[in-house]
């Protein structure tokens, strides 16, 4: 897929539903697709300077009047008339060298433009998702603190618990010994009734 520059700044990644921020694996994706992008641009401008340079080459063997003419379809009769039509052929040749080198470089600055805006995005990108990384992560430590304290004090209300069950326990079975106690001592009758 060819990215443009206009995907690039138009590139809206989903929010995530359990965090701020964006998904991470979308924003990693893209990145990836920008990356061969990019990549396939170089590639795609380094043929085309290769290839300026093997034209550059044919044009001056041309000027030179080299052994390009019968490549061109002069014949050896047109020849002749070759030194009239030299200037307008030169001034064609100079127009087409011109217009050759301007889009070479006009593609070296598109070609250019569109890595530093990729570098840029991508800059931007892992920028806002440095930032976010931070605030989940204090968040998260945020959350850790406070699940830690409550574990804590469920721990410690469970010791008081247990404490004072164990209390109330040894005082209903110290209560009980006294009841079997008395209920099995000798009754003694008492002077008088």
């Amino acid at each position: 897929m060819a990215i443009t520059p206009e995907d690039i700044v138009n590139k809206r990644f989903q929010s995530t539903k359990f965090r701020e921020g964006y998904d991470q694996d979308e924003v990693d994706d893209f990145l990836d697709e920008v990356v061969l992008e990019m990549r396939r641009l170089v590639r795609e401008n380094e043929a085309l300077v290769h290839k300026l340079a093997g034209t550059d080459g044919r044009i001056a063997e041309l000027q030179r009047g080299g052994p390009a003419d019968s490549s061109i379809g002069v014949s050896p009769a047109a020849s002749t008339e070759g030194a009239a039509d030299a200037d307008p052929a030169n001034n064609l040749l100079q127009l087409a060298r011109r217009l050759h080198e301007e889009h070479v470089r006009e593609g070296i600055q598109k070609r250019d433009e569109l890595i530093a805006e990729g570098h840029a995005q991508a800059a931007r990108i892992v920028a806002q998702a440095e930032v976010t990384h931070r605030a989940t992560v204090v968040t998260l430590e945020a959350e850790r603190a406070t699940l830690i304290k409550e574990v804590e004090d469920l721990r410690a209300f469970e010791r008081e618990y247990r404490a004072s069950l164990k209390s109330f326990i040894s005082t209903q079975v110290s209560a009980l010994d006294v009841t079997l106690e008395s209920a099995s001592a000798p009754v003694v009758p008492q002077p008088g009734l």
